[in-house]
């Protein structure tokens, strides 16, 4: 599956953005079991505003709160989105951190 998109000049001026907490990259599987949305550190001077969205159903859960919250962050913004549903949480944690380069 390959899922591509391009959004160019969006303007905003985020205002009620939450204070996001700072997480080591040695921490990550374990962040997103605690934190919604949060800054990943990883190397001296390297960071990521990091989301994700619950549910790959819009409906089910209201992710754009999450997504806002590091809208505040001056550097690169990551959301995970899921693509398709799965019934166990412990089964979606696995497959999302088993497949990425921060182990």
């Amino acid at each position: 599956m390959n899922i591509q998109a391009t959004i160019k000049k969006i303007t905003y001026r985020p205002f009620l953005c939450a204070r996001l907490p700072q997480i080591a990259i040695a921490d990550f599987a374990s962040a997103f079991q605690e934190h919604a949305s949060f800054i990943l550190e990883f190397g001296d001077q390297n960071r990521l505003a990091v989301s994700r969205w619950v549910s790959a159903k819009r409906t089910r859960s209201y992710p754009y709160a999450r997504v806002y919250d590091t809208l505040s962050f001056t550097g690169k913004k990551v959301t995970v989105i899921p693509v398709y549903k799965e019934m166990r949480a412990s089964t979606v944690t696995a497959i999302i951190f088993n497949g990425t380069p921060f182990h």
